[in-house]
């Protein structure tokens, strides 16, 4: 066996044993009763706009993609997850104080309105997640409205 048939053999060795080393998953099959949109006067256009766009990485249920199940794509999905959550889990917003909602709200109109969010890259393959100019819009009036009804 020739050096590059070796290298390529380790190669294939390695990918197949980092398909064992699995990120947790993040899913929780019952909404939570702290979800923003649970059980509220939140209008359904708006709640659907926001679950499509953001809660893959902005909550405790992510919808996999079948590409999700292979690493190293896994790692770097489960990473951008952790991470969303880090800076807003709607998941658990009733447990958040009024000031720290007025501020997630402020936050939401700001990523917005900068197009920072959902994340391009994100976009390109859930379509879904596509906000056009109107519905982008529509979810900042929605949040400002909120953010008054906290004051």
């Amino acid at each position: 066996m020739g050096r590059t048939q070796k290298i390529l053999l380790v190669l294939i060795v390695l990918i197949i044993a980092i398909q064992f080393i699995r990120p947790e998953r993040n899913i929780e099959n019952n909404p939570s009763r702290y979800d923003l949109f649970h059980k509220t006067g939140h209008p359904v256009e708006i709640s659907t706009m926001v679950q499509s766009a953001c809660y893959d990485c902005h909550s405790n249920r992510t919808a996999y993609p079948w590409y999700a199940s292979v690493a190293p794509v896994s790692w770097i999905i489960a990473n951008h997850v952790k991470e969303g959550k880090e800076n807003l889990n709607f998941s658990d917003w009733k447990l958040l104080d009024s000031s720290q909602q007025l501020h997630a709200l402020e936050d939401i109109i700001e990523v917005l309105e900068e197009q920072e969010m959902p994340l391009k890259q994100y976009q390109w393959l859930h379509s879904e997640a596509k906000l056009t100019p109107e519905k982008r819009a529509q979810i900042i009036k929605w949040a400002n409205e909120t953010k008054f009804s906290l004051n």
